[in-house]
């Protein structure tokens, strides 16, 4: 589970960043969205007056961190689902604080810096109805936020994002540093270690199928962590036994996680057999537990359907 929010002043790219996330199959909660529907409620415009009139009476009556208060409900309905959700439009310390209490260590914020004539020329451009239009205005909104304790909750950031250059370079630091903090599929592997057996040899079987697995041996048990699927899925390619995985994959499906047993002896030499629970010297048991992916598409990806033997449609990426 991972809560990631976005933080930084007015236009430093806190929505772009959003879209980006969305973009990867992330659901995402505006903060912002909890206000401007106050606003709509009362009857009022919707404009930066409106809106910062609202927030600050909000957070008056209910505390720094009544925004944060109101968003957690919709967080975890999107969590129960996903198992990742970005938050879009931290605003001060105390809703750090509040997340960080509500979430622990599954809650990361990410800083986004960029100069003010920077910022201004992107409120120019974008043209959203409760956007300033002049320098003065981003200035006042910049006191007006920094009020709130913005500063202290930018210094609090796990990671910082700067926003000086192009679009595309700025979306695709955001997409690595997505990537990075949730994996869209964690992999947990384990097998018995019998006495017959080298040590380093069943470590072996297991990198052979997931090179960045890593390894602990336990009470004679291996027990590994790995990300990546790719070589497992190489390897499927490679022996031409797709249509194969997709069943076992299929079968092992439960909820969010997918179960496969193979076997070890010839994982040593890099091949991959699916087997029963009681192979001889037991199966490696591999769990691919999905976070912000879906079954569907992790199963397309990893052993997409075929026709004639062939796949009937890659997916570039998962």
């Amino acid at each position: 589970m991972k809560i990631i929010a976005f933080v930084g002043l007015p236009l430093s790219g806190k929505t772009t960043a959003a879209k980006v996330a969305e973009e990867m199959g992330i659901p995402v909660v505006v903060m912002g969205d909890v206000i401007r529907e106050e606003v709509r409620k009362r009857g009022l415009e919707l404009n930066d007056e409106n809106t910062g009139k609202i927030a600050s009476e909000l957070r008056a009556k209910e505390g720094m961190d009544a925004i944060a208060k109101r968003c957690v409900p919709r967080i975890r309905e999107a969590l129960s689902e996903h198992g990742v959700v970005v938050i879009d439009g931290i605003r001060g310390i105390a809703e750090v604080d509040h997340f960080r209490k509500v979430f622990g260590d599954d809650f990361i914020l990410i800083n986004i810096e960029s100069p003010l004539e920077v910022r201004f020329q992107r409120s120019l451009s974008r043209k959203r109805e409760d956007d300033i239009s002049t320098m003065e205005e981003l200035k006042r909104r910049d006191e007006r936020e920094l009020s709130w304790s913005m500063e202290e909750a930018m210094k609090a950031a796990d990671f910082t994002v700067e926003n000086l250059t192009d679009l595309e370079t700025f979306r695709e630091k955001i997409r690595d540093l997505l990537r990075h903090i949730a994996a869209q599929v964690e992999i947990e592997i384990e097998t018995q270690v019998n006495p017959t057996e080298d040590v380093d040899k069943v470590v072996e079987a297991v990198k052979n199928i997931f090179p960045d697995a890593e390894v602990e041996i336990i009470d004679q048990k291996l027990v590994a962590k790995a990300r990546s699927p790719e070589k497992f899925r190489e390897l499927l390619r490679r022996q031409r036994i797709l249509d194969t995985a997709r069943t076992e994959m299929k079968r092992g499906l439960r909820g969010r996680e997918i179960t496969v047993l193979l076997n070890k002896q010839t994982a040593v030499v890099s091949r991959i057999n699916f087997v029963e629970e009681d192979a001889i010297l037991g199966p490696i048991v591999v769990r691919f537990k999905l976070n912000w992916v879906s079954s569907e598409r992790f199963i397309d990806y990893v052993a997409p359907q075929t026709k004639d033997g062939k796949p009937v449609k890659e997916l570039e990426v998962l």
